[in-house]
């Protein structure tokens, strides 16, 4: 708990700790992923993870800690179940209420928080003004969520310079330019916009 309160807003490490102690799960905190912010993850000997980027800012570090851990508890309570069905919603929901509160959150997040808990999908980056608004607390890297790109726009990614296409359900289709392979990015992956090309 020690380490992870320096992670998250300073209100809401009771609250964390509350959860933890009822739901014990090793956590572990990772490099940067372009592809997501967390996981949860049950290994081959049975135990089971959280990881967590460290470079999310605390605000959404938090939101999707308290994710991954509506995860393990429907996995408690249901072993095998939709990924994010209607059991993970709803546990989600219940988790994640008591810290929608303006001691925890700045209270412009809070609308945007409240309406994505309505009907939370997969992912955060499925909810373009919740990304925005989140995206307000990190450090400036130049980066940029594909999502926020005009079709047509280039970026680099990996060292590639890539081409945004059309949104495809929740990713977007993107043709690397060297090979002119398209490749399939979520909504959130962080890319680097290209002026000229």
């Amino acid at each position: 708990m020690k380490i992870l309160s320096k992670y998250i807003p300073e209100n809401s490490v009771e609250l964390v700790k509350e959860i933890l102690t009822n739901h014990p799960i090793h956590i572990k905190i990772v490099n940067n992923r372009a592809t997501k912010h967390g996981d949860f993850k049950r290994k081959p000997n049975g135990e089971v993870e959280i990881t967590l980027n460290y470079s999310l800012n605390k605000y959404q570090f938090l939101f999707t800690l308290v994710h991954e851990l509506a995860h393990w508890v429907t996995f408690k309570k249901h072993k095998r179940v939709k990924p994010h069905g209607v059991e993970w919603k709803q546990n989600f929901q219940h988790l994640m209420l008591p810290f929608l509160q303006p001691s925890i959150y700045p209270s412009h997040l809070l609308p945007y928080l409240a309406n994505y808990l309505k009907n939370p999908k997969a992912s955060t980056g499925a909810d373009v003004l919740l990304t925005r608004a989140l995206n307000e607390y990190n450090e400036k890297t130049g980066k940029s969520f594909i999502f926020e790109l005009e079709n047509g726009s280039f970026f680099s990614f990996n060292n590639k310079a890539f081409k945004k296409g059309e949104k495809r359900r929740t990713r977007f289709e993107c043709v690397e330019m060297a090979s002119k392979k398209v490749y399939l990015f979520n909504s959130n992956a962080e890319v680097e916009p290209l002026k000229n090309h």
